[in-house]
């Protein structure tokens, strides 16, 4: 008859040593197996939204204006048409909101699209389509030269029901994109 393997404290070590380079190495192979598809599909993503969020244009140009991502629009005799600019808060409920924001050449929102939320589904997840043209926090086609706010800070736009907290960091994510379209646009 086989002797038992007697349970000590080195063979116990042993063996949660062994699954634990097992599993982190089966961990790394899957991290390194699908960061190429992310990241295409994340670029992919990106590209969409600036199309989206865009006028109309004929050539498109990357920028990057005080480390925000940029792309500048312009039309098939080199006017500037629109500028797409990536821009994200801290401030969501949820934390992290971040958006492709399109404004036209005098500066008015000519679209967006969320890249990248955490708000709560069905209350500030609605972000995406609360503020689109028809909708009632409509925001397309303002400029927020002045600031946007939402109408509980004295402002004209009209927060997600149940969500101030993430219509205050949208409209700080759409001036934060404004600024960075200022300071851009001219260049």
């Amino acid at each position: 008859m086989a002797k038992k393997a007697q349970s000590t404290l080195i063979n116990m070590l042993l063996s949660l040593t062994i699954i634990a380079v097992v599993a982190a190495a089966a961990l790394a192979f899957v991290s390194y197996v699908t960061a190429e598809p992310i990241a295409q599909a994340q670029k992919a993503k990106k590209e969409s939204a600036i199309k989206a969020v865009l006028p109309a244009f004929d050539r498109l140009e990357e920028a990057t204006v005080d480390g925000a991502a940029c792309t500048k629009a312009y039309s098939a005799d080199g006017q500037l048409v629109g500028m797409a600019i990536e821009a994200s808060t801290e401030k969501g409920f949820g934390g992290h909101l971040e958006a492709m924001v399109g404004f036209d050449a005098e500066g008015n929102i000519s679209g967006y699209q969320i890249l990248q939320t955490a708000e709560t589904p069905g209350l500030g997840a609605k972000a995406g389509e609360w503020f689109q043209k028809g909708n009632k926090g409509d925001v397309i086609g303002k400029n927020p030269s002045t600031g946007l706010k939402v109408k509980k800070d004295g402002g004209e736009v009209d927060a997600i029901s149940g969500s101030t907290i993430t219509s205050r960091a949208f409209c700080e994510l759409i001036n934060n994109a404004y600024n960075t379209f200022q300071k851009g646009g001219n260049q």
